[in-house]
């Protein structure tokens, strides 16, 4: 199989899940294999959303809407433009994956297949009706993909590389279990944002997505944010109030309730609008509904400081602070090319 066939099968697969990339799915008459997959699913997302309850319809709808966008034939083809793919021997990856956003592990799998290998993908409890349905159509308007995806729920044999996702404990149970195999391992990362008090009401809404979408539960949603002394957070908590419905939702008011009941018979200062709590703190990763801040001198201390501790983070988030920053309101919209943990890794799995 070329990689342009594999190209084309993902293209494919962006227009079949455009049609879900509404808030009301609407059937196309040109998507391949509609009547076969369309209903089908319609029930994925609906168990998807069933079965875990951070998962709702929207956030969903969310994580669908940004790989409809990524998987377009311009896009591919400008993130694989760079590679060589010639040399290619094909091996058999297996994939661990994360269960915190809706299709969180897709990334991964779509590098490993677009490269030339088979994967073995063990899922998250968390996340598992819908990357089986997307891999089946995929074999579809693809048959080449036949024998070359699969699944399990037991322990991982027989592979020649992994692509693993975890917890910082978890991580560290990775690299003993996998330490004779090539691999990357990921761990717990968070991500911040960098406030000088210049930054306009349009930044600090945006920036609120940057925080509230997935509740928070991304390695690229916000945890921390860094701001000047004496900073006054009227501006900020203006700008977050748009997003005040998300108190309704059963699992983050209880999270809320539950944190702010920790903080207050801790005695800890904080401050909250009634559905987000601040609190200084050096720790990069927050509980549901509460974000963390710290102070700070001067931007280029901030800066050593912040390149000392990037193993612990994952986006960066301010304008014309560092290289590699990112806009407010995009840590959710990634590239194909923006790698986590800043490791390339079809680069990894070309070498393999």
């Amino acid at each position: 199989m070329h990689l342009q066939q594999r190209i084309t099968a993902f293209v494919k697969l962006g227009y079949f899940l455009e049609q879900f990339s509404n808030k009301v799915p609407t059937k196309q008459d040109n998507v391949e294999y509609n009547d076969l997959f369309f209903d089908g699913f319609k029930h994925q997302l609906k168990l998807a959303e069933e079965h875990n309850g951070w998962f709702t319809k929207e956030n969903i709808q969310f994580a669908i809407n940004s790989w409809t966008e990524a998987l377009t034939k311009d896009n591919l083809e400008k993130w694989l433009s760079v590679y060589n793919f010639d040399t290619v021997t094909p091996k058999l990856v297996a994939i661990v994956m994360a269960g915190n956003i809706p299709l969180v592990g897709f990334h991964d799998f779509l590098s490993v297949l677009i490269s030339g290998h088979s994967v073995l993908v063990k899922q998250s409890s968390n996340d598992k009706h819908l990357l089986p349905f997307l891999a089946k159509y995929l074999e579809y308007v693809e048959p080449n993909f036949k024998g070359k995806i699969s699944f399990t729920e037991e322990k991982l044999e027989n592979f020649d590389a992994v692509i693993a996702t975890g917890s910082n404990n978890t991580a560290r149970y990775f690299e003993y279990y996998f330490k004779g195999k090539p691999s990357i391992i990921r761990n717990n990362r968070n991500s911040v944002a960098v406030l000088t008090g210049n930054e306009t009401e349009e930044d600090l809404q945006n920036l609120s997505e940057d925080i509230f979408r997935y509740y928070g539960l991304g390695c690229r949603s916000v945890s921390k944010v860094f701001v000047p002394k004496n900073y006054n957070f009227d501006a900020f908590f203006q700008a977050m109030y748009h997003w005040h419905p998300i108190i309704n939702e059963a699992k983050y008011a209880n999270n809320y309730d539950y944190n702010k009941a920790v903080y207050l018979m801790s005695e800890f200062d904080m401050l909250e609008n009634g559905f987000l709590m601040i609190k200084e703190d050096k720790s990069y990763a927050s509980p549901i509904a509460t974000v963390f801040y710290e102070f700070y001198d001067d931007l280029n201390s901030l800066k050593d400081k912040i390149n000392a501790e990037k193993q612990q983070i994952q986006c960066i988030v301010s304008n014309g602070f560092i290289e590699n920053e990112v806009g407010f309101g995009h840590t959710q919209k990634p590239h194909l090319w923006d790698y986590a943990d800043s490791i390339d890794s079809v680069e990894f799995l070309l070498a393999i």
